[in-house]
């Protein structure tokens, strides 16, 4: 004879879901959203909760379809927080667990956007011309295999692409060398696109440099010639100024020049003196610290162009 089941009261169930889970007050707490969903409302292209959300409910176990009880949601965000704010929370700040194929695609998102911004970032020093992302997946691909580091790191003696490791002293640089390991779906594209192109530049697998920027920078004619009073910084000498000393220590219009890789045009217009040339993505802010120290606000650093290229054929 059948029987009747009674479903507790406080159980719910749901399937097909993507959970965000975070652990307070030694309770964990659950939300249950849509597949996709949380990653876009995190990034703001989906702001309707109604589409993320797949029911507003504060969950114990999502599984199990187990609500969390009033009392236990008052002791872990306090009695007078509403409901709403609870799941805004849990959604902003909760871990988000997805499947298998969920995660495969996420990964894969990454991954591709990693590769774009590198790719538009990082050119031939040569031809200065862009690589395409095949290649720079090729690249990365031999960093991650090798540990981090490419294996011409081994054979770099004489091949003058990969960065030398000869030695005790070698060896303990190498260690401090920036590592590539792969993709993650943890931290943002752009993050893991700078560490790709800080590894990709200090391993050469193959031959890589930042592509420069085109700025242009205008100073009144006045101070040109004096002497320049803010103190030069390590890091402006190394990336702009690598074996310039008495460049870096000289007049205001030394100092600028030093900062700047290659001269496109240098004029001269009424009071101001203006010049537009190439400089490494490193040497911009301490350029324009510089200048804006130096001349108290009335000279500017523009930039022109953020990475100049030439596409291949």
């Amino acid at each position: 004879m059948p029987q009747n089941i009674n479903q507790p009261s406080n159980q719910i169930r749901l399937t097909n879901v993507s959970l965000v889970r975070l652990k307070k007050g030694k309770k964990r707490f659950e939300i249950a959203c849509y597949k996709n969903k949380v990653l876009e409302y995190r990034s703001g292209v989906e702001t309707d909760l109604d589409n993320v959300l797949q029911i507003p409910s504060v969950f114990l176990s999502v599984s199990k379809g187990q609500t969390a009880p009033t009392e236990d949601l008052k002791k872990a965000f306090g009695p007078k927080t509403p409901v709403n704010d609870i799941i805004m929370e849990i959604l902003n700040k909760g871990e988000m667990q997805v499947g298998e194929k969920e995660r495969h695609a996420q990964l894969e998102r990454v991954h591709n956007e990693v590769l774009d911004i590198v790719a538009g970032k990082l050119v031939d020093p040569r031809s200065k011309r862009v690589y395409t992302t095949g290649m720079i997946d090729k690249a990365l691909d031999q960093l991650s295999s090798h540990g981090g580091a490419a294996h011409k790191a081994d054979e770099s003696k004489g091949s003058g692409t990969a960065t030398p490791v000869n030695g005790e002293s070698g060896k303990e640089k190498a260690k401090e060398m920036p590592t590539w390991t792969g993709v993650v779906t943890t931290k943002s594209a752009k993050s893991q696109a700078l560490d790709a192109m800080k590894a990709l530049i200090a391993w050469q697998p193959i031959p890589v440099t930042r592509a420069r920027m085109r700025l242009r920078v205008t100073c009144p004619t006045s101070i040109l010639k004096q002497a320049a009073k803010t103190p030069a910084k390590k890091e402006a000498q190394d990336e702009a100024a690598d074996g310039e000393g008495e460049k870096s220590t000289g007049t205001v219009k030394d100092r600028i020049l030093s900062f700047v890789e290659q001269v496109e045009t240098q004029d001269t217009i009424g009071q101001e003196w203006e010049i537009v040339g190439f400089a490494e993505p490193g040497a911009f802010r301490g350029l324009g610290e510089f200048v804006g120290s130096e001349t108290k606000g009335r000279g500017r650093v523009e930039v022109l162009d953020m990475a100049v290229t030439h596409e291949g054929d």
